[in-house]
């Protein structure tokens, strides 16, 4: 990557995923048959995160006064693009065999992916996910690149690993997904066109007793997997 580059952002939009992981599946089996849900999901289950939540890599985010903690999400977007333009992007390797030219079958207009930490202010209920929780600005660490797919390899094999002040507190396996990358795809696809700039997310797995890792104002979060540049946030108090 050109060291002089400017950070990944998105021009799209952001879809989130929930529940896309078997372990925090299955935690919530008995509760997704009970009001308001009353059933299963039987397709993927998403939310946005908006153009203001989104933080470049190093960036500190602020936590509002009445927010003492976050639930730290941490996750891999699938990057949509025009593949005869997006080799330009500034964030990208100006090498032009930096990106993919020719879609696979699998992963249609996908040119790669970004890890990234979606923030949110802890809660207990999945139903119609707020915007107040999850949209907060800079709510949203965006890595530094859009790492191509021959780079990154097989997405079912990937770990990524989240350190807060340094102490390794979460290892998230992409081999427990309910959704591989390309059926999240696919059935995304079938309801709704994503645009090139758009991103979406494979989900964030939670802990063995069903919560997310947490921090706090002062805290570094740093989310890194094999062939990624580390995506690196501190929270700050937010400024009076």
């Amino acid at each position: 990557m050109n060291p002089s580059a400017a950070p990944f952002l998105p021009d799209g939009a952001v879809y989130g995923t929930l529940l896309n992981f078997r372990h925090e599946q299955a935690l919530w089996a008995a509760r997704a048959t009970e009001p308001p849900y009353k059933a299963p999901p039987q397709a993927p289950v998403l939310f946005i995160k908006t153009a203001n939540t989104f933080s470049a890599q190093g960036a500190a985010i602020a936590l509002p006064a009445d927010v003492p903690e976050v639930e730290v999400g941490a996750s891999v977007g699938l990057v949509i693009a025009d593949f005869e333009s997006f080799w330009a992007h500034p964030s990208v390797d100006g090498s032009h065999s930096a990106i993919n030219l020719e879609a696979t079958s699998a992963l249609p207009r996908v040119v790669g992916c970004v890890l990234l930490n979606d923030l949110s202010v802890p809660h207990d209920s999945y139903y119609r996910p707020p915007v107040k929780f999850k949209c907060l600005d800079g709510f949203l660490g965006i890595g530094p690149r859009c790492v191509p797919l021959t780079e990154v390899g097989d997405l079912n094999t990937l770990k990524l690993e989240v350190r807060i002040n340094g102490a390794l507190r979460q290892t998230v396996d992409f081999g427990g997904l309910v959704r591989d990358a390309a059926t999240l795809l696919a059935d995304v696809n079938a309801f709704m066109t994503l645009r090139p700039g758009d991103v979406l997310m494979l989900g964030s797995d939670c802990l063995a007793d069903g919560t997310r890792p947490r921090a706090r104002a002062g805290d570094r979060i740093e989310i890194s997997a094999p062939g990624f540049a580390p995506l690196v946030n501190t929270l700050v108090g937010e400024s009076a």
